[in-house]
């Protein structure tokens, strides 16, 4: 276990300490921490959302709100954002839970199906065929372009780890639908660089782009780029010859076997973790989790005078590969809440930390949690509703069924 100087410049410890634990990719204009959230959700105005949440061009159309970093680490819990657009607009406020339903949605299946969430959920389509999709077809004479679309999308996702989710769409239709590559490779290349990857969101979002989370493919087409980003098209060397310029054929897609915890779950209170404090113990430390990082961790507030750990996987870290712009966030967000606490980093195992030290923690709803063995106090995860045990096929089953 090394311990690694808070204090230390970020730069400084991602080049000192994770050489060989990221791909590269520098760090995103979006900053991490707290204190960038909460200004971020101070600036919050969701007026014109549903009509602008799908832009892409030009940049100051677009109506994404840029939360989702946040969001996915719960330095914004989904109740708190639910809470701040409790005046807005009507249309644009509904649109805008909406989202946010979404990613607890997201959050749900994931907690119930756990890794199985890798898999086909509900019908066939191409998963682990190898390639890039994002790459054109080999450069000839006759076509030695690639499409200003895709190759927009994949350059913004690698310059700052974060796209609006109509390109994500984009990106993944492409991969998949168009190019017939495997989906768990592409949901990978993107989960490697986004910022507000988890695998919930990711995970869930593809499979439903691809149709086999649902058997509606979304078919990638030239009217698409041109409705939200028509100067793509404009300055597009393949504008008059453009591979995705009709609809793709909606290929009817086969079921894939059942997964029964689709349609219920047998132990709801075990997939939402303790609606209580379990206390075992008396805590040393409270331990961060990615899942957690906000200063309204349950845990954090629970033990105001306790020093706080964080501890980055090694092993988890070399084997992912994500981008240096993942690490500087975590980092940034760690540095601006050791303005407000006692903060101790660590590069190693966090399973062995908690195993050796008295630690107080958040429960997570991932499967990774289950590794934690004899924690002093878990905490409850800050679900904005939570998970029932009724069918969580669609996002509108599951929906109906919220309390």
């Amino acid at each position: 276990m090394k311990s690694l100087d808070i204090q230390t410049d970020v730069e400084k410890l991602l080049a000192d300490h994770f050489n060989g634990l990221h791909s590269g990719g520098g760090r995103s204009s979006i900053a991490g921490g707290q204190t960038a959230a909460d200004r971020a959700l101070t600036e919050l105005n969701v007026a014109g959302y549903a009509n602008k949440r799908s832009e892409v061009l030009p940049v100051a159309a677009r109506g994404a709100t840029v939360l989702s970093p946040y969001i996915r680490h719960n330095l914004l819990t989904l109740e708190k954002v639910w809470s701040r657009v409790a005046k807005a607009p009507y249309t644009d406020r509904e649109k805008y839970r909406d989202e946010l339903l979404w990613q607890e949605y997201s959050r749900h299946l994931y907690a119930r199906v756990g890794a199985r969430l890798f898999n086909n959920l509900r019908f066939e389509q191409v998963r682990d065929a190898p390639g890039d999709g994002w790459v054109q077809a080999p450069e000839s004479p006759e076509s030695p372009e690639s499409m200003a679309c895709i190759d927009f999308a994949v350059e913004e996702l690698g310059r700052d780890g974060w796209l609006v989710n109509q390109t994500r769409m984009w990106l993944a239709s492409q991969w998949t639908v168009r190019n017939g590559y495997g989906w768990l490779h592409g949901q990978e290349r993107m989960y490697r660089e986004l910022i507000d990857g988890s695998r919930a969101a990711n995970l869930t979002g593809w499979q439903w782009v691809v149709g086999s989370g649902n058997g509606r493919p979304y078919g990638l087409s030239q009217w698409q780029v041109q409705k939200r980003a028509p100067e793509l098209c404009g300055g597009c060397a393949l504008k008059s010859n453009c591979p995705i310029q009709f609809f793709p054929d909606e290929n009817q897609l086969d079921e894939a076997p059942t997964e029964p915890l689709l349609a219920s779950d047998p132990d709801p209170g075990a997939t939402a973790g303790p609606s209580v404090v379990v206390k075992n113990g008396t805590p040393q430390f409270v331990l961060l989790t990615i899942e957690s990082m906000g200063d309204q961790d349950p845990a954090l507030i629970a033990n105001p005078t306790l020093p706080v750990v964080f501890v980055f996987n090694e092993l988890a870290l070399r084997k992912l590969q994500l981008s240096s712009k993942r690490i500087f966030f975590y980092l940034e967000t760690l540095q601006d809440l050791a303005q407000r606490r006692d903060v101790h980093l660590f590069l190693g195992d966090p399973y062995e930390f908690a195993r050796e030290n008295s630690v107080a923690v958040t429960y997570a709803p991932v499967p990774s949690f289950k590794k934690f063995t004899a924690l002093a106090e878990i905490h409850p995860y800050p679900w904005l509703k939570r998970p029932h045990a009724k069918s969580v096929k669609s996002f509108s089953a599951w929906r109906g069924k919220l309390r």
